[in-house]
């Protein structure tokens, strides 16, 4: 039985994987969607780039999980890439679910350059917190009125800290077993960090036709690499 630890980007929650859960469930295994720090139920606590780190890592402990897949879409591929270290040989695989993925020395904004000044502005001017996207910026994503409906309703300002903060890793990334997946309507090619870190041997890419919130678009598609990635390895 594989154990699914799933971890959303910015501004989401464990909630953001409701419709991913019930298909990885059925199909016999277990399944652990996290709240990141500072997010939907967990707001008012403190929160830190490795504050989110060990939220995933203290999943597992706790629970003491063994073949475990770890899932993190967009920001929350920096600190599941950090964690996947960390857990040893309880890892199984990694799936990056159109996400960024941890430097070590760099943070979210360093390795978002283009990106940078809106997200550091927003954090000033909000008491450190990325507010969250209006629904006018889902448009082009794959997502019907009502997914992003889901969307705005539920988020949450995202603690600037965890943005702005170092990854620290220990190893290259590429020695992970890793998944990435592309959802296509988010651009055509991953990253330039990204691609070069597909040339690993132990890096597969899969792609999706939907945009960057596919928990949403396309769950039950997501689900489907989900399970592919954990029986193939692919």
């Amino acid at each position: 039985m594989t154990e699914y630890v799933l971890a959303a980007g910015t501004w989401l929650g464990s909630w953001a994987w409701d419709e991913v859960v019930p298909p990885l469930r059925a199909a016999g295994h277990g399944v652990h969607p996290v709240t990141l720090s500072g997010l939907a139920d967990k707001q008012g606590l403190a929160a830190g780039q490795q504050t989110h780190v060990q939220d995933i890592v203290e999943v597992v402990e706790r629970l003491d999980l063994r073949d475990v897949v770890l899932v993190g879409h967009s920001y929350a591929g920096i600190p599941v890439g950090q964690a996947a270290e960390r857990i040893g040989d309880q890892l199984s695989r990694v799936v990056f679910v159109d996400s960024n993925v941890p430097a070590d020395g760099e943070s979210f904004v360093s390795a978002w350059p283009d990106g940078r000044a809106m997200v550091e502005a927003s954090i000033a001017a909000n008491g450190g917190f990325w507010a969250p996207l209006a629904a006018a910026d889902f448009q082009g994503q794959g997502l019907d009125d009502e997914q992003i409906a889901r969307i705005v309703d539920g988020a949450t300002p995202h603690p600037g800290a965890t943005l702005t903060e170092p990854a620290q890793l220990a190893k290259p990334l590429g020695e992970l077993p890793v998944t990435y997946i592309k959802c296509l309507l988010d651009g055509d090619e991953p990253n330039a960090d990204v691609a070069a870190l597909l040339k690993s041997e132990r890096w597969r890419l899969v792609t999706m036709e939907t945009g960057h919130w596919p928990m949403f678009s396309q769950p039950h598609e997501l689900a489907r690499i989900l399970l592919d990635a954990a029986a193939s390895g692919a």
